[in-house]
């Protein structure tokens, strides 16, 4: 197994990244993803004297990534020698929490049978090794005075309740296999190892296996124990799953949020609440009322204020909440907005100590974070530059803060700074090696307008070795979602092509967060129809700008949203001489009764498909699957229950009706995210397969074979 060397993390700078002005001999390969280390989850310790994340490695041998919490020891804000690993590097662990006297560390590790993930180790002497705390079965949240530890999980299953279809029990390995309401039977329970669904709710993206039938499901529930451990009290026996929750600064209350409609499978509407309970039990008391959803709840220091985030129905505008509690912690009052006049979507609130909310959003290509006082108004950033910083932590006097931060050429790594975001310093060099042998050409940012006014926003990155006057092929990149954004952050797959030989152009069009919610809903009812422009004027934009690009060799390529658009623009334009598209989708009917999130386009397109039968036609790449000319990569996932892989088989097959030059890759074991979180061998093996079609079909085909295609 391969581990981390020391000598590698003797360096931090401020801001810049060493790599940047190291010796330079060669672009980015697929391969280079196994060297690449990854860093999230940062919990600065109260006193902020130390910081402890979470690392991750690839192990190619085993086709695995690896976790581990390492930790950085701080002097006056300042990196006081080397980060060390702090978790056994033989076991997987992650996600740090610190006690409030920071004398204590909690963290994720399934270790061998135990069945308890849930781990303690003293930071302050006499120290020792990792140990369970008697009775804390789950992540816990301490209370502020640290004497008490809440934490949810699923009550045990009573050992008599056996999922039933009529004709007998089922084994426990297939519990609710059969639904409990099923009205077919079975002439041999014990023969049947098959499904028997009445759920519409039968899979979900990322899960392997089909889903049980939720009546057999427990729902998590909140749970509290003493610090010194012991027999764990439940608080909740409620038909929804408890979370989100946070302690009074007293320690005599607990709030957190469920949806009493979640098993619900007809509600459309939002109804996420926000719920009181004492900690020494009763009843739990609701404090919000539906329509709209409630969550990301945080207290100030005084327990008088109650920050949160609320969305009155899917598609309106997310809005940060306060409002004043009274002595027996309700609300006192109606709930103020502090961002009324801020457009763009606040993310999870926390408070400083002088009692200002604190939380991050994107805003165009980067993440950063922002601070607005308890009357609203101003919204104050706190942090700049063409980068994502996220993760952030900061100490119990608000002075220092640890986050992560990424940027165009750099994976994440670990920062500190002062509260107000200024004094920044860098704590890890974790991929600064193997960097030092990469060339990676920076993001040049390119913006253009659209018909209707709005500006897009865009960037560019050459091919690696550049010669002007050389003419190159380009490669258009489209993200998911729609509602999601490309910008500061190190996407490998642009810097693979770019040592390919390739310009690429990724643009965040209409649909894009970042750009304020009008901005993010523009396309509602109008996919592909209203984004096309915003794509190809982009495309317009990047040949104006650099002529070296050669207009006869342009490629498309995206995933999820990214794939149905890549479809799409190949459908109904001749711009681009090939295509790689992941996890498509090409028929928005079939997709809707085959996905797990069918309430995405009864939002988007207005309806069900019989409620917008000619919108989903419309919509629909197949509609026009005549007009492709251009050589199309499939890559499909065989697990994706987001997009299932009968779109992908779709494609494919109209292709190879009409003698288009097509390729299905099937990847088995693997979800929707195989090209984030897939197995390492087989998010390798995807990098090189979209590079080597693009080459072929850009490079080393002479362009009038191209253009010999039906």
């Amino acid at each position: 197994m391969r581990r981390i060397s020391i000598a590698l993390l003797a360096g931090w700078t401020l801001v810049a990244w060493p790599h940047a002005a190291a010796a330079q001999q060669r672009g980015l390969q697929p391969e280079d993803f196994y060297e690449e280390i990854g860093v999230s989850q940062t919990a600065i310790s109260p006193a902020g004297d130390l910081v402890a994340f979470t690392v991750m490695t690839i192990v190619e041998e085993d086709n695995a990534r690896h976790r581990e919490v390492w930790m950085q020891q701080l002097r006056g804000g300042a990196p006081d020698g080397e980060p060390f690993r702090f978790t056994d590097p033989t076991e997987e662990s992650s996600s740090p929490q610190w006690s409030p006297d920071g004398r204590v560390l909690s963290f994720q590790s399934r270790r061998g049978d135990d069945s308890n993930a849930t781990w303690f180790a003293r930071v302050t002497s006499p120290g020792g090794e990792a140990h369970h705390v008697d009775g804390v079965e789950g992540a816990p949240t301490w209370s502020p005075d640290g004497e008490w530890f809440a934490y949810t999980k699923a009550p045990d299953p009573d050992p008599d309740d056996a999922a039933s279809d009529g004709g007998g029990e089922a084994p426990e390995a297939r519990r609710g296999w059969i639904a409990s309401d099923a009205i077919s039977r079975t002439l041999d329970a014990e023969r049947f190892d098959g499904r028997v669904v009445t759920s519409m709710r039968y899979k979900r993206e990322g899960q392997l296996q089909l889903q049980p039938h939720p009546s057999t499901e427990q729902k998590t529930q909140l749970f509290v124990v003493a610090a010194g451990g012991g027999t764990p009290t439940q608080l909740t026996t409620l038909e929804f799953d408890v979370g989100g929750v946070v302690w009074s600064p007293d320690a005599a209350r607990l709030y957190f949020t469920g949806d009493a409609s979640e098993d619900d499978e007809y509600n459309r509407d939002l109804t996420t609440d926000i719920y009181l309970i004492d900690r020494e039990g009763g009843e739990p008391r609701r404090l919000t009322s539906n329509p709209g959803a409630e969550r990301s709840l945080a207290l100030s220091a005084d327990g008088n204020f109650l920050a949160y985030l609320a969305t009155p129905e899917r598609g309106a505008e997310t809005d940060l909440k306060i409002v004043r509690l009274n002595t027996q912690g309700r609300f006192s009052g109606a709930p103020r907005t502090l961002t009324n006049e801020w457009h763009l979507a606040p993310g999870a609130p926390t408070w400083t100590p002088e009692g200002m909310v604190r939380f991050s959003a994107g805003i165009g290509g980067a993440t950063h974070l922002f601070e607005v006082t308890t009357q609203g108004g101003l919204v104050r950033q706190v942090t700049n530059g063409a980068r994502r910083v996220q993760g952030i932590s900061t100490s119990a006097d608000g002075q220092i803060m640890a986050y992560t931060v990424t940027d165009a050429v750099s994976p994440t790594e670990v920062f500190v700074a002062r509260g107000d975001g200024m004094g920044e310093q860098r704590l890890t060099s974790f991929n600064d090696a193997w960097l030092a042998e990469v060339q990676l050409m920076p993001a040049e940012r390119l913006t253009w307008y659209v018909e209707e006014g709005s500006e897009i926003e865009g960037w560019v990155i050459k091919p690696v070795g550049y010669q002007p006057g050389t003419q190159y092929p380009m490669v258009l990149k489209i993200h998911g979602g729609p509602h999601g954004a490309y910008g500061h952050t190190f996407f490998r797959t642009f810097h693979v092509l770019s040592n390919a030989g390739f310009f690429v152009l990724y643009p965040n069009p209409r649909g894009s967060t970042g750009y304020g919610h009008v901005f993010t809903y523009a396309t509602r009812g109008a996919w592909g129809d209203m984004d096309s422009e915003d794509y190809l004027r982009g495309v317009d934009a990047a040949l104006a700008t650099y002529p070296d690009i050669d207009p006869e060799r342009i490629g498309v390529s995206g995933g999820s949203y990214g794939g149905f658009m890549s479809n799409w623009l190949t459908a109904t334009t001749d711009r681009f001489a090939a295509s790689v598209t992941s996890r498509s989708i090409t028929n928005w009917e079939s997709w809707y009764g085959a996905s797990d999130a069918q309430g995405l386009t009864e939002y988007e397109f207005l309806g069900a498909p019989w409620e917008a039968r000619e919108l989903y036609r419309e919509l629909s790449p197949i509609s026009y699957v005549e007009n492709v000319t251009a050589p199309t990569l499939i890559i499909h996932s065989e697990n994706d229950y987001r997009t299932p892989i009968a779109d992908g088989e779709q494609w494919f097959m109209a292709l190879k009706k009409r003698q288009v030059p097509v390729e299905l890759v099937r990847y088995p074991r693997s979800s929707h995210g195989l090209s984030r979180s897939g197995e390492p061998w087989l998010l390798v093996d995807r990098l090189e397969r979209l590079s080597s079609w693009f080459e072929h079909w850009l490079i080393d085909v002479p362009a009038a074979e191209r253009t010999e295609q039906p």
